[in-house]
């Protein structure tokens, strides 16, 4: 059984993964390929935490050239995954899972000996995440999968059909949200888009929008 959370039950400092163009949205699940040391350090102790949280937020993109070696701006937006599935590889890497918790805000970061970035964090904002399954009243399916169709058409994707025709509006919402491949700004929208409704109204665009060709360079290869 899944494990619950209350907002007392959530600690006031995380370990931070920045990663670009990483989304993980509350109830849903991140796949996470973990390689490099600290990240490697950063699992081993969250394993140890009562909660094994890890906050995910995205880098925030700097002009080409402004970029100061070791220096990185992050959204002030993040959303925290419980790890609840690991696999250990034989080269040393760790395949994990992400199940999706609650979005938080994040404050200063935490000083310490760890070699990777522990924070401070606010949650009160987006306590409704932590509530049931949200409801998209306005969602029509037979629309939506129609722009869906065209998108993945388009950008040369496949999906199972028979499931997405049956799938929840907050599953296929926030799995689209995260798999589509769409540029970290856009996933950034998609994270704080403040409703379900207001997310598939922000994936709708984003698609329609790469199906109107992007700009003038395109969304979609």
């Amino acid at each position: 059984m899944a494990k619950t959370f209350t907002l007392a039950d959530l600690p006031d400092c995380v370990p931070i993964f920045p990663l670009p163009g990483a989304l993980l949205l509350p109830r849903a699940r991140l796949p996470l390929n973990i390689f490099e040391p600290r990240y490697l350090a950063m699992l081993e102790d969250t394993l140890k935490t009562p909660h094994r949280l890890i906050g995910m937020i995205q880098p925030v993109p700097l002009p080409e050239g402004r970029a100061a070696p070791g220096h990185m701006r992050l959204h002030q937006i993040g959303c925290a995954g419980r790890v609840t599935a690991l696999q250990e590889t034989e080269d040393g890497r760790y395949l994990i899972t992400l199940s999706g918790v609650c979005r938080f805000r994040i404050g200063d970061p935490r000083e310490g000996f760890a070699p990777y970035l522990r924070a401070e964090v606010a949650w009160a904002d987006f306590e409704r995440d932590l509530g049931r399954t949200e409801q998209d009243p306005g969602f029509d399916r037979p629309a939506f999968l129609d722009v869906l169709a065209r998108f993945f058409a388009a950008a040369q994707l496949n999906s199972d059909w028979d499931s997405l025709k049956q799938a929840e509006p907050e599953l296929l919402v926030n799995s689209l949200s995260i798999l589509c491949p769409f540029d970290p700004e856009e996933k950034q929208a998609l994270l704080e888009a403040p409703t379900l409704a207001t997310r598939r109204e922000t994936l709708v665009t984003l698609m329609e929008f790469a199906l109107r060709g992007g700009g003038e360079e395109g969304s979609i290869q």
